[in-house]
């Protein structure tokens, strides 16, 4: 059920049946030899990439790369263990300069989920390693007139569903690994497609390496590698995979900012635990917020149920659904409304379309969303999954409402002719008139004198120009404040 191939590759393949596991052995030994890493056991190579960042772009269909100087990656082929490393210069949250950075990936044992591992074993050098362990089959293939050998195996780790997971490399006719496939749980894409390609093979000192490699999640491209230089069984090979010195003034393990290590309680021994809020908080009748890490509003009407919000991930999403039903028992969730797109606010999402909610959002994350959440979920293992349900997606422009004898419910496109000014050019407020709420996400106020970040700054100006009338400025994300309209505007310097 995983075999899937995209694009033009669908078009064009015809394949022939599977055949037994002694010939994949072949393939698999051929290929290594023609590679030159029979009797490889680590490898290290540098040179220049980029990468996206990945579901919080600006404009969430065209994410732009983010380019990484003195790239060095190094697999170990013995025990699983990757590091990459490289510098970064990518542009500031709020615009502004370039903000310098480092880029460090590693891969260890430790990692146990096919999401941690996937990177090590879609490497030519990794899918061989996995094909030689996993009882790899082998298929003929021909694409865009190009015969191929299929080498397919599966890892042991089953996906959250119990589904196995498949990779799938393409050995062209010089017996190089040119692509490698498999899919991955994704909260938003369901059985997210990931793909490597691996082209303009070089020799280096008997190993062959590609000279480019491009990895695809999703239908978007994720990482872009050119290597520059590569090295067979490096000799220092320990401190290549060492993760990178914390920066100074970071000594002892402790994150950045001076909190607390991983694992510790604030307050010191014997503080006691902090109380939990309940699920949710009555804020008017008929208006409850969700509570949690990010927060969600649901409001009735006299047939229907509208949430705002279902950020997260699927359990989330599924948390806010059990809610709901529990204030308002048997009455439908007929809506659930998308503040913007990024992977953090729209992860909950699928629970609620499987409770047959449409997703309302604005027009510019429309046909994204219609294909993510309509893709195959076999491996996810959520509610949207087991139902097979189509997902509805309904977009609105400048504004929708929603208004009956119970409530009335407004939302707002929040946009700006400064590009800089913009956090998601597919954002969205809520704004509740007879309750005087506005609900709102990532529009974060700041610390009291200090300036507003150029989100924020936009916002208060969309509601100089609006005139909305509230008094409650109620956020997705927590904060210890009861926030109002006039600390928006003080903050902001508008008014109305």
């Amino acid at each position: 059920m995983f075999r899937r191939l995209t694009g033009i590759a669908l078009i064009a393949l015809v394949a022939s049946a599977t055949v037994g596991a002694q010939d994949a052995s072949r393939v698999i030994a051929a290929s290594s030899k023609a590679m030159g890493a029979v009797g490889l056991t680590s490898i290290t190579y540098s040179g220049t990439a980029a990468d996206i960042n990945f579901l919080q772009s600006r404009n969430i269909d065209r994410p732009p790369l983010r380019p990484i100087t003195n790239y060095t990656r190094t697999l170990s082929l013995g025990e699983i263990g990757s590091r990459a490393t490289g510098a970064t210069n990518n542009q500031g949250l709020f615009g502004g300069a370039p903000v310098p950075g480092n880029f460090n990936q590693g891969i260890t044992p430790a990692n146990t989920t096919w999401a941690q591992q996937l990177d090590y074993w879609i490497t030519p050098w990794g899918f061989l390693k996995g094909a030689a362990a996993n009882a790899a089959t082998v298929r003929s293939a021909r694409i865009n007139g190009a015969r191929y050998q299929v080498v397919s195996w599966s890892p042991s780790m089953k996906a959250p569903s119990g589904a196995s997971y498949v990779v799938n490399g393409y050995i062209n006719g010089q017996n190089m690994v040119e692509r490698v496939e498999t899919w991955v749980e994704h909260d938003m894409l369901g059985d997210m497609h990931v793909e490597a390609t691996y082209s303009e093979y070089k020799d280096f000192g008997g190993v062959k390496v590609p000279g480019r490699m491009v990895q695809k999640r999703g239908g978007f491209t994720f990482f872009d590698v050119t290597v520059a230089a590569a090295k067979a069984n490096p000799e220092n090979l320990a401190a290549l995979l060492a993760p990178p010195a914390p920066p100074a003034g970071r000594a002892g393990g402790a994150p950045a900012g001076g909190g607390a290590p991983a694992g510790a309680r604030a307050g010191g021994p014997g503080a006691p635990a902090a109380e939990q809020p309940p699920p949710s908080t009555k804020l008017a009748d008929g208006v409850f917020r969700i509570n949690g890490a990010y927060n969600a509003l649901a409001v009735e009407f006299t047939d229907y149920i509208v949430v705002v919000e279902a950020g997260q991930n699927v359990a989330r999403g599924q948390a806010i659904v059990d809610e709901v039903k529990k204030l308002f028992p048997g009455k439908p969730i007929r809506y659930v409304v998308n503040s913007h797109p990024h992977s953090d606010h729209a992860g909950g999402l699928a629970p609620l379309a499987a409770e047959g909610a449409i997703i309302l959002t604005h027009n510019n994350n429309k046909a994204f969303f219609e294909r993510a959440f309509n893709a195959p979920r076999t491996l996810v293992g959520d509610a949207l999954g087991k139902t097979k349900r189509i997902v509805h997606v309904e977009g609105f422009g400048p504004k929708k409402v929603f208004s009956d004898d119970k409530h009335s419910l407004e939302l707002y496109y929040i946009t700006d002719n400064d590009i800089e000014k913009v956090h998601s050019d597919g954002i969205i407020v809520a704004f509740l008139p007879k309750e005087k709420i506005l609900f709102q996400a990532d529009f974060t106020l700041p610390a009291a004198g200090a300036k507003p970040n150029p989100f924020v700054q936009s916002l208060g100006e969309n509601m100089g120009r609006l005139k909305l009338d509230f008094e409650q400025y109620l956020s997705v994300h927590n904060t210890p404040l009861q926030q109002t309209r006039k600390d928006l505007m003080t903050a902001t310097g508008a008014s109305y």
